[in-house]
């Protein structure tokens, strides 16, 4: 299965951080926060990997290369402006290819890499969901069993990492668009099947955030 990870986005709250860098290579214990994700893909034999990006993007390129310092394949897919999740993601399917593919936000930091079953024939996605944090006590999804819903109580978070079929992004617009509705209208008709992530979780979306990954690692390096 191929890996995309999302790493165009800008990373306002991030700033001055992001100011010259983009927000995938935003440091955690000196090591930029998109290379764990390669890390734990190549561990678990994901060596194909595609990264989209856009703002500071040559910076994304000089640093990680083609992967092959972590025995795995990357490829680009440059993004002249932001193209957002869902536009993001449909440009890159030519180098995603046909099959279903697991896709993950370059800003997040997880401990362990979702256990990735082959998407059901009848879906067309499969999200994980984590319980919501401080910042979104909301959440986004309802778990039914193992359907995703729009609709219920006790919603969850989505965590930024799903199993997409091609054919999801059939018919939708060239340039920017989100994935959110997308998954909303494939969830009406009974097409996202979805599981409970349980493993540390966090969406690095803030200073104090990232503060607080930096104590948590340094922590358990001790």
């Amino acid at each position: 299965m191929k890996v995309m990870i999302l790493a165009a986005g800008r990373g306002e709250r991030l700033r001055p951080l992001t100011d010259s860098l983009p927000k995938p290579l935003v440091e955690v214990s000196g090591k930029p926060l998109i290379v764990y994700h390669i890390e734990k893909l190549a561990a678990a034999g994901y060596n194909e990997i595609v990264i989209n990006h856009a703002w500071l993007g040559h910076k994304l390129v000089e640093t990680l290369g083609d992967g092959s310092q972590w025995q795995v394949n990357i490829q680009y897919s440059q993004e002249t402006s932001a193209l957002e999740t869902g536009g993001g993601i449909k440009q890159a399917l030519s180098l995603l290819g046909d099959e279903p593919f697991l896709v993950i936000n370059g800003d997040i930091f997880i401990d362990e890499l979702p256990v990735i079953a082959t998407l059901e024939s009848n879906k067309l996605a499969h999200l994980w969901l984590v319980d919501n944090p401080v910042q979104h006590p909301n959440g986004d999804f309802a778990l039914h069993g193992s359907q995703v819903s729009d609709v219920g109580s006790d919603k969850l978070t989505f965590s930024g990492m799903g199993v997409y079929h091609p054919q999801l992004f059939k018919g939708t617009p060239e340039g920017a668009f989100a994935l959110a509705p997308l998954l909303r209208q494939a969830m009406a008709d009974g097409l996202v099947s979805g599981s409970h992530y349980n493993w540390y979780w966090c969406d690095v979306g803030t200073i104090e955030r990232l503060a607080h990954i930096e104590e948590r690692e340094t922590n358990k390096v001790r």
